[in-house]
């Protein structure tokens, strides 16, 4: 990837910084929009423009301006700065997904709904892989803690990301965006808005971003776990009438990824509960013979070929917005694809002998969903304000998974390859509503209620070259390709997902309520490559899963004083999830594979305070804390599932007890046209458990990660030159660890694994 693309990008860098020498800043606190008399922070979380501190929902929401600031370009990025997010990374976007409060979905299967909804401009995302690629230029994102299925749906059981991206304006903008850094990461952005006609504006933004990778493969050469993006958004808002708005928006994002799953940890397994060591002194030699060592730095590994990921994001949406007198009718209809390539080393190792084979795995995933939402809003200051609605969704997904194996058998080589053709096809009714009583002007009453119906299907072909005549015989399995199976299933639901509560204002701009809230999840599929059933009397994989529901009790405090020189929000929250979608570990042939089972109760319980303080202009201060006990209550083994299953009392994934995030920046003038700006965060986050099965091995030791800026800043914020440090101390962790296909462990490394330094240059026009 250090081609053409890269030289060009290095060239438009460099123009960049003779041309424009800096860009413009704005706060650093973690803000949306703001009110320009008030300062106040003004969201859309439930559907209408509201203040950030007088919204009932443990919430937090950060500007797009703090985002580009903060080298912040994706969700994994964002999860490192909101303690009650983290992040499951893999080799692949499919592999990816966003956790809240210690839960997230970990399942590729196409019939397992996300835990975490990630909603762009209005528009629900499907599939966890959609939301884990680059945001581009946005105006906010908000996250939601805790269930909001309510008004966002059944995949919002453990909380909401949602993405605002930038709007076009009447009043012409351009900006041009450059940053380098020390490791060669390369990033490009630039856009423009402003009036095309009377009452029609328009938007269009692209971006370029090229990173080699901080991993080397030592077989090829090549340094890997990096990136090459590039992508243009578009809208055009259309003023009909006085009453009457319409947006169109459409999107394209192109991302390759050379993401390695080899990269070992260590050579050893850890068994739980028995912590029985098994060592595999193969693994050791090969990895020696390479000059590799296996350890929590490592930053090498020797595959066959690179990990080769490529993904195609686009789709489009139609917003109206038509007003009827002091009353809103709003409608979204969008369309989106997604199609995901990967092709990679299924051993992990580039050398084939008796122990170890040699295995290709090469995957397509086709996603694509329509989905129409009407609602309409009422207007507020009457004893009953409310928003209602319904919605349609549709999606369908197909994949194609292939794997070749070679094996050594008696010096001689064995090819096996499997072929699985397998796909989920989901329609989503909804009907929705929630309100506002309104006792006085200082008490209220909140309710919410939906009405979900859910009809899935799926269907799965597996067909192997070690079972020719499709018997289906388990003694034609081999390690990771399971003999012939077909099979199909439909099932149809309906479950309903409502929030009660009560808020009471005190003081001014201050505020305290409590809530009770049941979330809903629908019910799901274990669609993958080696799906089969255990037996005629136990098809695990080809029973639909109920769903999975929730209850929430929250209360909290929020507010501000001062005149905004001080915000606060402090939140306490007790989740119980029910027929919890899981997945439990198998042994297959010798090859590990997982199984979604409704594997009984876990609870997420904590309490989460962020604070900011702007003592003096210029100067702000801002922290986030979240503490989170995260523990499965009862987890339900199958007959015959190993003891290792038994896992109650234990961590949820992901689930760090601590996680801090503060951030402090000051902002002052040098002369009548220029500013400085000194700014500084950290990141502190307790010891990870990244697997349910809880093997002691893939536990992350608690670690913190500091970086600093120094910015310099036109004093009409028209231009900025930014010079950052990531990973100041040089802190080495992994974002996920987990047991080898064949043996060990291994790591998944971070982009700040390491330290690096970078420039930012923009020009604002």
């Amino acid at each position: 990837m250090t081609t053409t693309p890269l030289r060009a990008a290095r060239t438009l860098l460099l123009a960049s910084a003779v041309l424009f020498p800096a860009a413009a800043f704005a706060d650093e606190a973690p803000a949306a929009d703001t009110a320009p008399q008030t300062g106040e922070i003004v969201v859309t979380a439930r559907y209408r423009d509201e203040s950030l501190q007088q919204v009932p929902i443990a919430i937090t929401a950060v500007s797009g301006q703090s985002l580009n600031d903060r080298a912040i370009h994706t969700l994994q990025d964002l999860s490192n700065t909101v303690p009650s997010i983290d992040f499951r990374n893999g080799a692949s976007n499919k592999d990816r997904t966003v956790f809240i409060r210690g839960v997230g979905t970990i399942s590729t299967s196409p019939g397992v709904e996300s835990s975490v909804s990630t909603v762009l401009d209005g528009v629900v995302l499907t599939r966890p892989g959609q939301a884990t690629l680059d945001v581009g230029e946005v105006e906010r994102i908000e996250v939601l803690r805790g269930p909001q299925g309510t008004l966002f749906g059944k995949n919002a059981s453990a909380g909401v990301i949602s993405i605002v991206t930038a709007a076009p304006s009447q009043q012409f903008h351009a900006y041009a965006e450059g940053t380098a850094t020390t490791d060669e990461e390369y990033r490009i952005k630039a856009g423009v808005t402003g009036g095309i006609a009377p009452g029609i504006s328009a938007r269009i933004d692209g971006l370029y971003a090229n990173y080699d990778g901080n991993v080397r493969n030592v077989y090829t050469d090549n340094q890997v776990n990096g990136y090459e993006r590039y992508g243009v958004r578009g809208k055009i808002q259309a003023q009909a009438t006085d009453t009457l708005k319409f947006t169109l928006s459409g999107d394209y994002l192109h991302s390759h990824d050379t993401t390695p799953s080899g990269v070992y940890a260590s050579t050893s397994q850890i068994a739980y509960p028995t912590g029985a060591v098994t060592q595999s002194p193969a693994l050791a030699s090969f990895l020696t013979s390479q000059g590799i060592t296996a350890g929590p730095e490592n930053r090498q590994v020797s595959t066959n070929f690179d990990t080769d990921v490529r993904d195609k994001n686009y789709g489009g949406s139609l917003t109206a917005e038509w007003g009827i007198g002091d009353y809103t009718v709003t409608s979204i209809t969008a369309y989106r694809e997604w199609k995901n390539r990967q092709h990679q080393d299924y051993d992990a190792l580039s050398q084939l002998s008796a122990t170890f084979p040699q295995g290709d795995d090469y995957g397509t995933v086709d996603n694509h969903q329509f989905s129409q939402e009407l609602r309409l809003t009422s207007p507020k200051g009457k004893f009953i304000d409310y928003v209602v609605g319904a919605y349609y969704l549709h999606a369908k997904t197909d994949e194609v998974y292939t794997r070749t194996l070679t094996r050594l058998i008696s010096g001689a080589q064995n090819v096996v390859t499997g072929v699985a053709n397998y796909g989920v096809t989901s329609d989503n009714y909804a009907v929705f509503g929630e309100a506002n009583i309104n006792f006085t002007s200082w008490l209220r009453a909140i309710a919410g209620y939906r009405s979900t119906w859910d009809d899935l299907s799926y269907y799965h072909v597996r067909t192997s070259t070690n079972d020719p005549t499709n018997s289906g015989a388990t003694s034609l399995d081999v390690a990771g390709i399971r003999a012939y199976h077909n099979s199909a299933g439909s099932t149809s639901t309906r479950g309903d997902s409502y929030r009660g509560g009560i808020q009471a204002d005190f003081l001014t701009n201050n505020q305290a309520y409590f809530t009770y809230s049941r979330g809903y999840k629908g019910p799901a599929y274990n669609a993958y490559f080696n799906m089969r059933s255990l037996n005629a009397t136990t098809p695990l994989d080809e029973i639909a899963l109920k769903p999975e529901t929730s209850d929430s009790f929250e209360g909290g405090i929020k507010g501000s004083a001062l005149s905004h020189k001080i915000t606060y929000a402090l939140a306490v929250y007790s989740t119980k999830f029910h027929n919890y979608q899981a997945n439990y570990n198998d042994v297959v042939g010798g090859a590990q594979v997982t199984r979604l089972i409704n594997a009984g109760t876990v609870q997420t319980k904590g309490v989460e305070f962020d604070f900011g303080l702007r003592p003096i202009p210029g100067l702000s201060l801002d922290t986030s804390v979240a503490y989170t006990d995260a523990k499965v209550i009862h987890f339900i083994c199958p007959a015959g599932a190993p003891a290792s299953c038994d896992i109650d009392g234990q961590v949820l994934p992901f689930a760090p007890k601590w996680k801090l995030y503060s951030n402090a920046a000051y902002r002052f003038a040098l002369s009548n046209a220029l500013d400085l700006e000194v700014q500084s965060d950290i990141t502190l986050k307790s010891r990870t458990q990244y697997q349910l099965t809880e093997t002691p091995g893939t536990i992350q030791p608690g670690y913190y990660v500091w970086n600093a800026s120094v910015a310099l800043i036109g004093t009409t914020g028209d231009w900025q030159l930014r010079g950052f440090v990531k990973n100041i101390t040089n802190q080495s962790y992994s974002n996920y660890l987990a047991n080898g296909t064949l043996a060990g462990i291994v790591r998944y490394v971070p982009r700040d694994d390491k330290r690096y330094a970078g420039i930012l240059l923009r020009k604002d026009f």
